[in-house]
């Protein structure tokens, strides 16, 4: 009789497994679930609206599923999310630069991925101008994904779930290049990061206050800080040279643009979640804010393109850059890096 109970009780499991396994790839949001872009109170209105792209919830979820499928790579073994992890607020926690098939090392450091709704060009180098090209890059590069959109499709077409999943997302059989894309677009341009101390702060929101150390790194982020890194979003989104010594031979921007006073220009990268972005720099070559401050206080190295804002560096004494770093750590969002809704499912 003990035995009998035991084996029903195994076979009860087994199905109910099955089940969860099932209902899991077919329903990969809870029902009550509602997916939005919302855009936060002090936030401009965006550049990337949906408008060709209707936001769903299964839209969504195939999106997030698709970023973190490591079978879309050559080898079967990098995703999206290989390179763009959720508690380093989608950047690559501890590694210089991304890591790729058959760990393969590219030449520049992995940024994080939010509020990318916002932006008008995309990589170090600005070289992608749409989000939903963005993929591309990561998908053809050899030391990345290795593979090439044509492939992902085949696979896509012929590994259960994902035609029941885009004809859920679209509405349609076909799976081709252009819903691929809308579906990374999905889930990435969601990654909104707009509630971190400073926020609330700034939106008078709970009584959020700044303590004294917070306050006066605020006023000295605004007055050596900001020409460059520009609030809401801590960047504005340009390219330039701040003084580091250029040992490898990226070109930076001049990659794309082939201008001459491009060379070695990046793009002025968000400060929003630092605190867990690095390692910093286009290169990753600095492992703390520490050096970052340090750099920008006694290390700008002189360049016929430097940025005319740093041809003195910026100074800052040791208790200005502890001030600095207090206010830096307000603009950590643990709601964003916590949020369940952009985990691996």
């Amino acid at each position: 009789m003990l035995r009998k109970l035991i084996v029903f009780a195994m076979l009860f499991l087994s199905i109910a497994l099955m089940y969860a396994c099932s209902k899991n790839e077919t329903e990969l949001l809870p029902t009550q679930v509602d997916i939005t872009f919302t855009v936060p109170a002090n936030f401009p209105a965006p550049t990337y609206n949906f408008e060709n792209n209707k936001l769903t919830n299964a839209g969504f979820a195939l999106g997030r599923k698709l970023f973190y499928e490591a079978r879309l790579s050559a080898d079967k073994s990098i995703s999206c999310g290989s390179c763009h992890q959720q508690f380093a607020a989608f950047a690559n926690l501890d590694h210089k630069v991304s890591h790729g098939v058959n760990n393969c090392q590219g030449k520049r450091n992995s940024p994080p991925l939010f509020n990318l709704a916002w932006q008008k060009g995309y990589f170090w180098d600005g070289g992608v101008k749409n989000i939903e090209t963005v993929p591309l890059n990561a998908i053809g590069d050899v030391c990345e994904m290795s593979t090439d959109i044509q492939s992902i499709i085949t696979f896509l077409k012929n590994t259960p779930p994902y035609p029941n999943l885009f004809k859920q997302a679209f509405g349609a059989t076909e799976i081709n290049s252009q819903l691929v894309l809308k579906s990374f677009a999905q889930f990435t341009a969601v990654l909104v990061s707009g509630n971190a101390k400073y926020d609330q702060v700034s939106r008078k929101e709970n009584g959020a206050t700044f303590t004294p150390g917070e306050q006066a790194g605020y006023l000295l982020f605004k007055e050596k800080c900001s020409s460059c890194h520009k609030e809401p979003f801590f960047t504005d989104f340009s390219y330039r040279s701040n003084g580091l010594d250029l040992t490898s031979t990226d070109e930076g921007r001049a990659h794309i643009t082939g201008v001459e006073t491009d060379m070695g220009t990046f793009r002025v990268p968000t400060l929003r979640n630092i605190e867990y972005t690095g390692p910093y720099m286009h290169d990753g070559r600095f492992y703390s804010l520490d050096e970052v401050l340090e750099h920008y206080n006694s290390g700008v190295e002189p360049a016929e393109n430097l940025d005319p804002l740093l041809k003195n560096g910026i100074a800052l004494s040791a208790t200005e850059q502890k001030q600095i770093k207090l206010f830096l750590i307000t603009l950590t969002d643990h709601d964003f890096i916590k949020n369940t809704l952009y985990s691996e499912q």
